[in-house]
């Protein structure tokens, strides 16, 4: 058993911690590509328990409660796109990251709110060149303080990172060019993290929907170096929800 904190910093909504960020955190445990599902609103500032299960599992627990479960997955994707860093850079202008408009913009990873080196600021906005099938992309240099003791990004970041950008994948409605506004609850992510970036290396993220079925929507997303290479994928299942609990009230 392994007790994890999460930090206020690493909130998503106001009083609970960011889906992707926990997700990662407890992936640590799990060897290799794994999917993790959120039972519950993960609390900030209270100690959780991480504890090994008899068929090989893990759960996060907050005293009695399950928060979260994890088990190694086989993370395949059918296609990956990828974006040049120009495009990537281009794309985020179009992103919905004014403060006033954006649904969390405390969110430590695309809170427009959140100041440098502090939040991730992902912004992921259309590429252009998608006309029908729409396809999301962000920049992102992480900062020195994201490391890991081997000096390259830990990753519950690289989980963090490819978080978000899904979310607005599945709000982003191609025909309008705009984005819905619909509440949204990450409900299950894996991830297979190939190679960890160096703190402050150029990286693109690129996020597109796969499907919806009824209050479910899934997406994917990939992150590559400047020069291509691949650094992880990721598979999400968001959930529609009403405001009042996506804010957690």
């Amino acid at each position: 058993m392994t007790e994890i904190i999460i930090d206020k910093r690493y909130c998503g909504p106001p009083n609970s911690g960011n889906g992707g960020y926990v997700c990662g955190r407890l992936a640590r445990h799990i060897p290799g590509p794994a999917e993790v599902t959120l039972r519950a609103p993960p609390p900030l500032d209270t100690p959780l328990d991480a504890i090994a299960t008899n068929d090989g599992t893990w759960e996060l627990r907050d005293g009695g409660k399950a928060v979260a479960t994890g088990r190694a997955a086989s993370v395949e994707l059918a296609r990956v796109e990828i974006a040049s860093l120009p495009e990537a850079r281009t794309a985020e202008l179009l992103a919905l990251f004014r403060p006033h408009e954006h649904p969390l913009p405390n969110c430590f990873v695309c809170g427009p709110a959140r100041t440098k080196g502090d939040g991730l600021r992902i912004f992921a906005g259309p590429l252009r060149r998608y006309a029908q099938t729409p396809v999301l992309a962000a920049s992102w240099a992480p900062d020195p303080n994201l490391a890991a003791e081997d000096g390259l990004v830990a990753p519950e970041f690289l989980w963090s990172a490819l978080d978000c950008p899904t979310g607005f994948a599945c709000n982003y409605d191609s025909r309008s060019g705009s984005f819905e506004n619909t509440p949204l609850l990450l409900g299950r992510m894996s991830a297979r993290i190939e190679a960890r970036p160096r703190p402050g290396e150029p990286c693109i993220i690129t996020a597109w929907p796969t499907g919806r079925d009824g209050r479910k929507r899934t997406a994917e997303a990939a992150l590559h170096d400047e020069a291509g290479k691949l650094l992880a994928v990721a598979k999400t299942t968001w959930i529609a929800v009403e405001r009042k609990v996506q804010l957690g009230r």
